[in-house]
């Protein structure tokens, strides 16, 4: 018996050396150094990298070749790209078990950016969908750049006419985040409940009209400057949350869908209808779980309530796009549009985001 309680600490101590070692890799980060990457080529970009983790400070805009689309890709002339918090989630590496997936040390793909709106300049071999002067929007990876190439059969679908390219760069993963939260992970049916924390936000602006668009009674939850765009977004209820803590109300609600992690589980649960849904979009900062810590403890939770207790992480399809695309071309969904930033302004726009307090999407444009 004794020599199993050795050999069980003894494996306990190994199990716990791997943590710290694990723990420690993961927050290691190298330092910045300069790259000097230029292309004297023609024609050639520019275009955002980064080799390092860190602020925005660590971004460089850099000269680079123009890339050509191999076969089945088109290439882009970005028009357009939208500010997402998951952009500064990978620029700082953050929560830093990210890095198992984005790089251990430093980032193994320097491009930065997802969401864009731009013109078709060419189409590679077996291109049938699409045409050089088309107008597009979609996501890909590296949409801080003049240039961007993608499958055309992944992420990317026509703009509607009379919407702009900042507008369209808007939707992309904000649109398809709340989309999915409210239909799939939701399950919104119209006559619901259901209330957004965080109405104002990215996310929160499209799930307002979308939420309003299935037929729910929706309310929203923001600050008091924010109160009059919310509501003509369609929310029929508005909560200033400075003044009124919706956790402590008597309302309860079929959906909530809470992008900003400041209430805890059990509050949210105190207003969520006895077989309700919480659908977790966002939460909290911090460089080891952050926004993950309330889906831990849900999922904890979730055997024993009858309650459901949803994460979502948005997944790009074409599907989605197309019927996002349909809904701005008859006026069912308007991008709220906070500031737009030139393109050499990517790391102001990207303080700006982490500050939690814009109204709606930031956008960089790119002129020709």
């Amino acid at each position: 018996m004794r020599f199993l309680l050795k050999l069980a600490a003894a494996l306990l101590a190994l199990v716990l050396l791997a943590l710290a070692g694990l723990a420690g890799a993961l927050a290691y980060t190298r330092p910045c150094e300069e790259v000097t990457s230029s292309s004297g080529a023609e024609p050639a970009m520019l275009a955002y990298r980064y080799y390092c983790y860190g602020g925005p400070e660590v971004l460089q805009l850099e000269r680079l070749a123009r890339p050509e689309p191999g076969a089945g890709e088109v290439l882009v002339r970005v028009r357009a790209a939208g500010v997402n918090p998951l952009d500064w989630h990978y620029l700082r590496g953050t929560p830093y078990f990210m890095r198992l997936v984005s790089g251990i040390g430093a980032p193994s793909e320097p491009r930065l950016g997802v969401d864009f709106s731009g013109t078709i300049e060419a189409v590679g071999p077996g291109v049938t969908r699409f045409k050089p002067g088309d107008e597009v929007w979609g996501g890909g990876t590296g949409a801080y750049s003049e240039f961007l190439t993608l499958p055309a059969d992944r992420n990317l679908v026509l703009k509607p006419p009379g919407i702009s390219h900042a507008q369209a760069a808007a939707v992309p993963i904000a649109g398809l985040t709340a989309l999915q939260a409210l239909r799939d992970k939701g399950g919104l049916q119209a006559g619901q409940e259901v209330l957004i924390n965080g109405a104002s936000g990215g996310v929160g602006t499209f799930a307002v009209q979308l939420a309003r668009a299935m037929g729910a009674r929706v309310t929203g939850v923001c600050s008091g400057r924010n109160v009059d765009l919310v509501r003509s977004l369609g929310a029929q209820r508005v909560i200033n949350y400075k003044q009124e803590d919706f956790t402590l109300g008597n309302r309860r609600y079929d959906l909530i869908i809470d992008m900003v992690g400041n209430h805890s589980l059990g509050a949210l649960r105190q207003v969520l209808a006895p077989a309700g849904t919480l659908v977790m979009v966002g939460g909290q900062k911090g460089d080891w779980l952050g926004p993950m810590v309330q889906p831990l403890q849900a999922a904890a939770l979730a055997p024993f309530i009858d309650q459901q207790l949803e994460m979502l992480m948005a997944r790009f399809n074409l599907e989605d796009l197309q019927f996002l695309a349909d809904m701005m071309a008859t006026g069912e969904l308007n991008p709220v549009i906070d500031r737009q930033f030139p393109l050499a302004g990517l790391p102001e726009a990207i303080r700006y985001s982490e500050t939690g307090r814009a109204r709606g999407k930031i956008i960089v444009t790119i002129p020709e």
